[in-house]
């Protein structure tokens, strides 16, 4: 029996037996926190815990491992929960959604309502908005928050905004501004757009998803509804992709692979593209490559379908949640407060771990200060991803939504072909659906 199922037949069993899950912490019990370890490291965590201590006077034991499921998943099956967990969704083990499908994660809504530890700030006002209004975040479309999220990293148009000063242009708020410095880039034989490779629309496609209908129609096309792939919003969509792809840089489909992703990077770099899409690790990723003279990285949300619209940008981000087994949920909920506090957030930043906050910009520097302002300047959060299906043969969202565009970009296939695609195998993965 793999470790998902054994976690799921064990709360499934308790459950079954009438067992209490609620069970408040008697004062002065240890709370249990569990954090994966990543690239930031485990002595952050450490850290966070300290200062945690040190403001409730709560002790802290913690548990940090590259292979949390591994480390923590024997004692839960012996029906020893942590009280909280940081561990996002999308890992290959699944653990966090094996307890999402369960029903077996504590409610967070009232944390949102909690004052921050040490603070007079109230949680829900020091969370960027959208944060809170997402599936990942709210998985049962109950209207109520179960998962709270944890370090993000935005997603957006990357550009030389050097380059932009010399020539005078303004970043496009709009589509149809977008299409005219196309124009205007394309008179001084500059190409407006790129990509590194066609996996990098998945980000692109979810905030233009956004932008276009908001979060219901993102919900709805993610989910697979029948029909969604045939809506005004959906062709909107497809027409801004199959319109950019006239004006994309021509080598690009051909460098659009894994082992030469980096030259379609350098186009930006050398001011043969405007844009590409991409995320706040393409500065390490080119730090070393040679640029333009006057090269300055820029960032920009997606442009409004319409003038007066909203811009979005997607972004990735962790979660942290407390098991419906924990023993001291009090002490949870407190501590998961405590993790949107000014010091924690300050811990967190050392380690490059940005926490989803209102204004965390102006404690950041260079760069980071400006990708990770972009929500401070009006761009909203777009979240989310789409919904799992079993395994149909040859058929993936990749490959379906996303790959198609090297061929628009090399008129080898049409828009409504591509469309076609789309609809044909969303029936398909809506039928496969895993509930």
């Amino acid at each position: 029996m793999s470790m998902k199922k054994a976690i799921s037949f064990l709360l499934a069993a308790v459950m079954a037996a009438g067992s209490s899950v609620t069970a408040m912490a008697a004062e002065g019990d240890v709370l249990k926190v569990a954090a994966i370890e990543t690239a930031y490291g485990s002595e952050m965590w450490q850290e966070v815990c300290d200062a945690f201590t040190a403001q409730t006077g709560i002790e802290v034991e913690l548990i940090t491992d590259k292979n949390l499921e591994d480390v923590i998943g024997a004692s839960m099956k012996a029906g020893d929960f942590p009280d909280v967990i940081h561990l996002a969704t999308g890992r290959e083990d699944a653990l966090t959604e094996t307890f999402i499908k369960d029903q077996n994660i504590v409610d967070l809504t009232d944390v949102l309502s909690m004052t921050v530890p040490g603070e007079e700030a109230v949680v829900s006002d020091k969370i960027a908005g959208g944060f809170t209004e997402t599936s990942l975040t709210n998985p049962y479309g109950d209207g109520k928050t179960y998962l709270a999220p944890m370090f993000y990293s935005p997603c957006g148009l990357f550009y030389n905004a050097g380059l932009f000063e010399e020539k005078g242009w303004e970043i496009p708020a709009t589509w149809d501004e977008m299409w005219a410095l196309g124009d205007k880039a394309k008179e001084e034989g500059i190409s407006l757009f790129t990509y590194p490779t066609t996996g990098y629309f998945d980000a692109f496609f979810y905030a233009l998803m956004y932008s276009v209908g908001g979060p219901e129609f993102f919900n709805q096309a993610t989910n697979y509804a029948e029909g969604i792939w045939e809506t005004p919003e959906a062709q909107k969509c497809f027409d801004i992709v199959a319109k950019l792809a006239e004006y994309t840089e021509p080598t690009t489909p051909a460098q659009a692979n894994d082992q030469d992703f980096t030259k379609n990077q350098q186009l930006v770099l050398d001011n043969k593209a405007l844009f590409m899409p991409n995320g706040t690790w393409i500065v390490g990723e080119m730090a070393e490559a040679p640029r333009a003279e006057g090269f300055k990285w820029g960032m920009t949300a997606l442009p409004a379908v319409e003038e007066g619209g909203d811009g979005y940008s997607y972004t990735w981000f962790e979660q942290a949640w407390i098991p419906g087994g924990a023993q001291n949920q009090d002490g949870a909920k407190q501590f998961l407060a405590y993790l949107y506090s000014d010091a924690a957030c300050e811990i967190f930043a050392k380690a490059g771990a940005i926490q989803p906050v209102l204004n965390i910009s102006e404690k950041l520097e260079g760069d980071n200060q400006m990708f990770y302002g972009i929500y401070d300047s009006g761009a909203k959060a777009a979240m989310g991803n789409f919904a799992a299906f079993s395994p149909i043969e040859g058929l993936d969202n990749r490959t379906v939504w996303f790959d198609p565009v090297n061929s628009l970009v090399s008129g080898t296939m049409t828009e409504q072909e591509w469309i076609d695609g789309i609809i044909s195998a969303s029936d398909q993965m809506r039928a496969n659906l895993i509930q």
